[in-house]
């Protein structure tokens, strides 16, 4: 069964994003300013329909997506790729597979509680993430 993604979430925790960074080939002065910031997740989860908002200080970066509907993804706020998006549900984790030039890249969200779990991937390189819902 699908988890419920609805709400705000603020990051409470952060585990090797600069090597994700590094996997995603950001410059280094992008990635020394990305690593300094704590950013939310703004999520309306209705049915099929997700709109997932990440809002920081720097950068902010909107998803609007359908379940199990392959589009094109424009990553020019992240490190300025395209690539072809599919997300599923696996389960209760929310699981992305992100095709283009970084082998392996995706992620996947699964809801702990009052906690969402983001798992970041790219070439090899994991990053774990925490928010806690507010």
């Amino acid at each position: 069964m699908p988890a419920d993604l609805n709400g705000y979430w603020k990051m409470i925790s952060s585990d090797n994003f600069e090597e994700y960074l590094k996997a995603l080939d950001v410059n280094v002065a992008i990635r020394k300013i990305a690593t300094l910031l704590k950013p939310d997740k703004d999520i309306l989860h209705e049915g099929d329909h997700i709109v997932i908002k990440t809002l920081s200080t720097f950068k902010n970066y909107n998803m609007d997506f359908h379940v199990g509907k392959e589009f094109e993804e424009d990553l020019s706020g992240v490190d300025d790729r395209k690539c072809t998006t599919n997300i599923n549900w696996d389960g209760d984790k929310l699981v992305c597979v992100q095709k283009g030039e970084i082998e392996g890249r995706g992620w996947t969200h699964r809801v702990d509680g009052d906690e969402l779990h983001l798992e970041l991937r790219a070439a090899g390189v994991v990053c774990k993430q925490v928010f806690k819902k507010t």
